[in-house]
């Protein structure tokens, strides 16, 4: 068995709905993903013969989804009234309507799921909201 990891940084804010603390607030994170890709065997032709993936294109995915998120305001489904989110875009907010609370398990699933649906062998990953607390989704 054979893996790679990569990793991106993005900045975003966000809040908890139904949350009992300062997490309820809006606030912001310097959000740290790492990505793993595992598989059995090794490429046996062309330029990624002997790999599992080229790293350049492990990272250019990763990184891509990674500023999809990069600078914006993280937001939970219906968890903001229609008129503030109108008022935010308005003020020329950018806001990421996401379909899941955003907790940093949740991220890491989100992660998980859109470098999967692009093609990677994913097996793992973890989300860091800060520098010492980290979420893991695992892949299977």
């Amino acid at each position: 068995m054979y893996g790679l990891k990569t990793e991106a940084s993005f900045d975003s804010a966000h809040f908890l709905t139904d949350y009992h603390g300062k997490c309820e607030n809006l606030h912001g994170h310097r959000w740290r993903m790492v990505a793993y890709i595992r598989q059995d065997g090794l490429g046996q032709e062309g330029t990624e013969r002997d790999m599992v993936l080229d790293f350049g294109a492990f990272k250019r995915v990763v990184r891509e989804e990674a500023a999809r998120l990069d600078h914006t305001f993280l937001v939970e489904e219906g968890s903001l009234a229609p008129e503030t989110l109108e008022a935010l875009e308005r003020e020329g907010f950018s806001l990421t309507v996401l379909p899941f609370r955003t907790t940093a398990e949740n991220l890491a699933r989100h992660f998980a799921e859109r470098l999967l649906a692009r093609g990677l062998p994913v097996s793992q990953v973890d989300c860091y909201e800060t520098p010492l607390n980290c979420a893991t989704y695992f892949v299977g």
